[in-house]
């Protein structure tokens, strides 16, 4: 057992609410990241996404699930850039609170966010023209280069 992990047990006896969630086995955040439910779209070297498109009452959105380093706490909201061949699209998020979940199994992030999409766009949405993912909020950017295809998964 590492010196800091002790430090730790001795905090959280003595009530130190900060030491006890660090040693606090997180469940709940590691089935999601386990049973993700989602098409995998792309992945980085620190980061994964998954996007899918769901409709709700006559509006669109591209629900996406980032696995990785990528963290975010934020009532600004969230974009979405897509780079495909000959088109961009810029998303913005439906909701402008976010927060990620944190897993201390894994040591990954799991953030969740629906970008809103015009019915018109919704074509745009498929790997094969896909080039480059970027979402980004405040000051937090996470790139998605490297396309998983079919054959991959």
């Amino acid at each position: 057992m590492s010196l800091k992990r002790s430090i730790l047990k001795v905090q959280a006896a003595l009530g130190n609410i900060r030491a006890m969630e660090k040693l606090h086995v997180d469940t709940h955040a590691e089935n999601i990241i386990i049973q993700v439910n989602g098409t995998k779209f792309a992945q980085s070297s620190s980061n994964e996404i998954y996007m899918d498109i769901v409709e709700l009452a006559g509006y669109y959105y591209v629900k996406t699930i980032i696995i990785g380093s990528f963290h975010i706490k934020t009532w600004k909201g969230a974009e979405l850039l897509i780079l495909g061949k000959d088109f961009e699209l810029n998303l913005a998020s439906d909701m402008q609170e976010i927060e990620s979940d944190f897993s201390n199994v894994s040591n990954k992030s799991i953030t969740q966010v629906d970008f809103v999409i015009e019915e018109q766009d919704i074509h745009k949405i498929d790997r094969s023209v896909i080039e480059k993912i970027t979402v980004s909020s405040k000051k937090k950017t996470a790139h998605f280069e490297i396309m998983v295809h079919e054959e991959e998964e």
